[in-house]
């Protein structure tokens, strides 16, 4: 992109002239959003990213708006900054379909050199040079057509002052009044900038040093965490293999393994024989951080920061003896995820999955299937292995394929009365439809595990439901814990033990299935699976250990104690197969 036209003359202007601004605006919002434009063409994300970039294209006119005589050294010094950050995202989504992110940043440091070697060589194509010749072809042909923009002072100044008040002075101001908080103001204004170049970059790289940061602090508490006292193993060391699997956003009611009318989960009915589906556990709380806060640690509803000082289920397996794996397809390197990958990196080796910057954009679980098949062959004679699924998350229809659509958006068969006819049957159908998927994956991770005639047992469960209106009352869906609904806490837990662990192991659990449990307590169920007993544990809190009680499962924010509640306090519908609506 030659930058060595002649300077423009400077003429009084007397009028607007709308056709130069037109053709500067379209050249910026070219390099700025075209691989957005890709984004939205092939529905691989929402629309915020593709707006938001669309938006920051208009502030590179200023310069031009007030400095018309260096329009053709300022638009193609702007111009040739955002080509070449641009061809970063844009490659990117030319090798996976998907928006470049601080979570990519990441996985770049993590990486050595042979392994994105390995990478580039993989996944490079000879058409991407041509794509990013025609690319930076059009971008040189609309820079041909720039020319100054002439201009009445005060058309510049309004139009200069407009931009300026929308795309900062506006976000600025009501984040702040919002928030009252200077950090969370200039995060707002940062996430509202981040989709555009060079800020991309720019901001991605802020972004994955500070929650890196956080993140090595996270990791090096856990480091002086004491080990578990006494810790012993009933199977006295011998070969096993322990997988956890952790759903998300799944509420168990709008599963057919639970009595669903929908044929939500033809994969798990198949093999029901095969295990032991417990009926009744509910979640903490209906966000997934907060939720495995819990889940993971010794942390409950009344003591909601353990999780800082004691160890995690990676630290007690590690400790047992097992060499430890997490697969991961949530997203990476996020502010909300920090605590997730510092989870994550407890553990001997782990897989990411998820380099979106937004969770509302395509992401399949079945990604998960060959990293699982290819830590079940590693040599280890101890394995825990944990994948962390996307499963329903929110938006429902960037869960599964568009052929896998099972029911169809538009269908009312079988959906209750009270949703109506706008996005509200949409949504519906669309979780319905992700469940059925998230069975898809969960199964055949079940059937892999099984293939490799294994010495252990698998766990499935959801960090927390999704309320996607299950109740007449509820109308929006999603979670709120101000107001909360059953379908938020009902939780899918389902167990699989191989032959030989059970034929070592041969408890019956049916008196079991239909305990009222919080998975709050699950370390102590998981440790008591794995036959591991240590001074810390607490067999009582164990869904499957003789010595259970029922204690109270207690759901809220455990920093608001006042909000704090029994479950069964919430008035549970019963399961809505009799409440069909017309076809």
């Amino acid at each position: 992109m030659a930058i060595s036209a002649p300077l423009f003359p400077q003429k009084p202007a007397t009028k607007m002239d709308w056709g130069s601004l037109g053709w500067a605006c379209l050249f910026f919002w070219y390099l700025s959003s075209f691989t957005h434009l890709l984004i939205q063409l092939t529905d691989s994300a929402g629309f915020k990213g593709f707006r938001q970039a669309s938006l920051m294209s208009l502030l590179w006119v200023i310069p031009l708006l007030f400095f018309p005589r260096y329009t053709r050294i300022l638009s193609g010094g702007i111009g040739l900054v955002l080509w070449a950050t641009s061809l970063v995202g844009l490659g990117y989504f030319c090798i996976y379909g998907q928006e470049f992110s601080q979570s990519v940043i990441f996985i770049l440091f993590e990486s050595n050199a042979t392994e994105s070697a390995e990478y580039l060589d993989q996944y490079f194509a000879w058409w991407i040079p041509c794509v990013f010749l025609a690319y930076s072809l059009a971008g040189w042909l609309l820079w041909r057509r720039i020319r100054p923009i002439y201009a009445p002072n005060t058309v510049r100044i309004g139009l200069s002052l407009t931009i300026v008040l929308g795309l900062f002075v506006y976000p600025v101001a009501s984040g702040y009044l919002k928030s009252q908080s200077p950090e969370w103001t200039i995060g707002h204004l940062m996430n509202r900038m981040e989709p555009a170049v060079p800020w991309q970059l720019l901001f991605g790289y802020t972004k994955y040093h500070q929650q890196n940061q956080a993140m090595q602090q996270l990791l090096t508490a856990n480091a002086a965490i004491p080990p578990l006292k006494n810790l012993k193993d009933i199977q006295a060391n011998a070969p096993s293999t322990i997988v956890l699997v952790i759903g998300e956003s799944t509420n168990r009611e709008r599963m057919s393994l639970y009595g669903y009318h929908r044929p939500t989960t033809p994969g798990l009915d198949a093999l029901r024989g095969q295990l032991d589906v417990f009926d009744n556990v509910i979640t903490p709380r209906p966000y997934t951080i907060e939720a495995l806060e819990q889940v993971l640690t010794f942390a409950d509803p009344l003591n909601p920061d353990l999780y800082l000082t004691t160890p995690s289920v990676v630290n007690l397996m590690k400790q047992a003896g097992y060499k430890t794996f997490w697969i991961t397809n949530q997203q990476t390197m996020t502010k909300r995820n920090t605590m997730l990958t510092a989870f994550s990196e407890q553990a001997d080796e782990q897989v990411y999955l998820n380099h979106n910057r937004n969770q509302n954009a395509r992401q399949y679980d079945d990604e998960v299937l060959a990293p699982f098949a290819d830590k079940l062959n590693d040599p280890a004679p101890r394995k825990f292995i944990v994948v962390h699924l996307l499963g329903t998350h929110m938006g429902y229809r960037y869960r599964y394929p568009q052929n896998e659509e099972y029911f169809a958006t538009n269908s009312r068969e079988g959906v209750p009365e009270w949703v109506d006819e706008t996005e509200e049957l949409a949504f519906y159908n669309q979780y319905d439809n992700a469940v059925r998927f998230n069975d898809y994956v969960v199964s055949s991770l079940i059937k892999h595990f099984a293939a490799t005639d294994p010495n252990g047992f698998l766990v499935y469960l959801s960090d927390h439901g999704e309320s996607v209106f299950d109740e007449p009352k509820d109308r929006i869906p999603g979670r709120n814990e101000a107001s909360p609904t059953a379908a938020m806490y009902t939780i899918p837990f389902i167990l699989w033990r191989s032959p030989q662990w059970q034929a070592n192991h041969p408890q019956k659990f049916r008196h079991q299935l239909h305990r009222l449990y919080s998975s709050a307590n699950f370390i102590h169920t998981l440790s008591d699976l794995a036959g591991l007993r240590f001074d810390e544990q607490d067999l009582s809190k164990s869904l499957v250990s003789p010595s259970f009680k029922t204690y109270p499962v207690l759901i809220g924010d455990p920093y608001k104690p006042n909000s704090l509640m029994e479950f069964t306090r919430l008035h549970l519908q019963p399961n809505q197969s009799s409440q069909l609506t017309r076809n």
